[in-house]
């Protein structure tokens, strides 16, 4: 009778992240300022039926360095339910975008040789206002 208890698997209480929404991304987004601590960030963004025309974003951490991207450094791989493009160099750097109810998400992954050293984990995602195109949502 253990053993068959052991064997139960119990309900997991757990929240489960919601799934990205499967529906095209439209942005022509613009987003630039800069925050009471040092914090800044440029972008420009142009996607249309998920695919990215352009691209170029900047952040900075303070004075102590940033990050740059350009659409020319990058391939589309990805297009639904997110959107994906990898680096040309095979550096394993990442950009994604996807879309939820309030806000555009446009964020990176792996991308450490794209910024200053040391400042890496501090280079926030820039968010848009999907409506708009104005920066949205917080950091």
């Amino acid at each position: 009778m253990l053993l068959l208890a052991a064997c139960v698997q119990l309900p997991s209480f757990a929240p489960r992240p919601t799934p990205i929404a499967d529906r095209p991304i439209d942005l022509a987004g613009n987003c630039a300022r800069a925050e009471d601590d040092g914090f800044r960030e440029d972008a420009t963004v142009r996607i249309v039926d998920s695919r990215v025309e352009a691209l170029r974003w900047q952040l900075w951490v303070g004075q102590r360095g940033g990050c740059a991207f350009d659409l020319d450094g990058f391939r589309q791989t990805r297009s639904r339910p997110h959107i994906e493009l990898r680096a040309r160099d095979g550096s394993g750097c990442m950009l994604m975008v996807w879309r939820d109810r309030r806000r555009i998400t446009l964020a990176h992954a792996g991308c450490e040789r794209r910024c200053t050293a040391g400042i890496y984990d501090q280079a926030w995602p820039v968010m848009f206002d999907p409506v708009t195109g104005a920066c949205g949502g917080s950091r």
